[in-house]
C-alpha cells in the first residue's frame, strides 16, 4: 500500500529514475543503488521504528531529513534522546509529514524538545524565517479517545471518521484553523505557520535556549491588567470570533514578553457547537479562580456578564477570515 504523500513522491521519483535509465545507460553502481532504494521503500510499509535513518547506504536518499533531525537524534547540542520516546514520536508517518514540511521550507531543523505531553511533543525548530515551534501529535496511542466531544458538532469538520489516525489528523487541522481564526481577530495566540497530517508548525515563544514559562509558573506582580486582558480575550473570542477556548487554564497560557499568550486551542469550538455555552462557563470559572488566587476580588457572575456584554467596538479583524 502506498496511500500517503511520501510514498507517492518516492514512487514517482523511482519511476522517473527508471525512465532516465532507459535514456541514459546508467552504470552498474547506480542501478544497484536504485534497486536498493526501491527495496527500502517497500520495506517502509512493514518496518517499525527509525533505525533505518542511521543506515549509511541510505544517506544519499535521506541526507536532508537526517541533518534536519540531528538535534533530536542525539547528535546536536541538546543530547536528550530516549530511544523509546523517539520511536514513539517519530514513527514512519510522522517522518513523512516532517519530510513534506522540510521540503516546503517551513522547517529546516528540529533542534530540541520544549514540551512533552500525553497528546503531543513540542520541539524548537528552525525554519526559513527563524525559530518555530513544531508540535508533533502522537499517532500510536489512544489519548484522543475523550476528545471526540470537541469535534462532533463542529460544522467545519463534517464526515467525521473515528479511526484513531483520522481523528488525530482532524484534531491537528482543527488546532491550525482555530489559531488562524483567533489570530485574525488580533488575539494573543501563536501565529500558525503550517500543518501536515499530525505535525503543526507555529510561532515559537521563548529564548534561544528555552521556551517561555506558563502562567501557572509565573509570579505576576500586578494581576489586575493580566486578568482584564484575559477577560477581553474570552469576550473577543466569543463575541467576534464566535468561539470558545474550551480549556482556559494557567497551564494553557504562556507568559511571553511580559504578557499572556493563549496556547493549546485544539479543543476550541464554535458557538454552534452543542456544548459551547458549557465550555464558556467553565473557561470563565477557571479565569476567576486564577484571579482569586492572585488576590483579586472577582465574582463569576460579574465576569460572565463582562464576557457576554463587553463593549468591543474597538476590536476589528486584522485580516479577512
Amino acid at each position: 500500500m502506498r496511500n500517503n504523500d511520501w510514498d507517492e513522491d518516492l514512487s514517482k521519483n523511482t519511476k522517473q529514475r527508471r525512465n532516465n535509465r532507459k535514456r541514459r545507460n546508467l552504470d552498474a553502481d547506480q542501478t544497484h543503488l536504485d534497486n536498493e532504494s526501491s527495496k527500502f521503500v517497500d520495506s517502509l510499509e512493514s518496518t517499525k521504528g527509525t533505525g533505518w535513518m542511521a543506515d549509511k547506504k541510505y544517506n544519499r536518499m535521506f541526507t536532508e531529513i537526517e541533518q534536519g533531525l540531528s538535534g533530536v537524534l542525539g547528535d546536536g547540542p541538546f543530547d536528550w534522546v530516549d530511544r523509546r520516546v523517539f520511536d514513539a514520536v517519530f514513527d514512519r508517518l510522522t517522518l513523512m509529514s516532517l519530510y513534506k514540511l522540510m521540503k516546503s521550507g517551513m522547517i529546516d531543523t528540529l533542534d530540541f524538545p520544549i514540551a512533552r505531553g500525553k497528546e503531543a511533543h513540542v520541539f524548537h525548530g528552525t525554519g526559513e524565517n527563524g525559530p518555530v515551534a513544531v508540535k508533533i501529535f502522537h499517532t500510536s496511542n489512544a489519548v484522543f479517545k475523550n476528545l471526540i466531544q470537541y469535534i462532533e458538532g463542529d460544522p467545519r469538520f463534517g464526515g467525521l471518521k473515528r479511526r484513531h489516525r483520522d481523528l488525530v489528523d482532524i484534531w491537528v487541522r482543527k488546532e491550525f484553523r482555530n489559531l488562524s481564526r483567533l489570530a485574525k481577530w488580533g488575539l494573543a495566540v501563536p501565529k500558525p505557520i503550517g500543518v501536515h497530517k499530525n505535525v503543526l508548525v507555529m510561532e515559537y515563544l521563548g529564548t534561544e535556549t528555552a521556551p517561555s514559562p506558563r502562567l501557572r509558573d509565573v509570579n505576576v506582580i500586578d494581576p489586575e491588567p493580566v486578568y482584564q486582558e484575559l477577560l477581553e480575550f474570552l469576550a473577543v473570542a466569543w463575541q467576534k470570533a464566535n468561539m470558545v477556548h474550551g480549556d482556559f487554564s494557567p497551564y494553557n497560557i504562556m507568559w511571553h514578553d511580559d504578557g499572556p499568550v493563549v496556547i493549546d486551542v485544539g479543543q476550541s469550538v464554535v458557538q454552534s457547537h452543542p456544548k459551547s455555552q458549557e465550555f464558556l462557563v467553565r473557561d470563565v470559572t477557571r479565569l476567576v479562580e486564577w484571579a482569586n488566587k492572585n488576590g483579586l476580588d472577582v465574582e463569576l457572575a460579574e465576569a460572565m456578564y463582562d464576557v457576554l456584554e463587553m463593549d468591543l467596538s474597538h476590536v476589528g479583524q486584522t485580516e479577512e477570515e
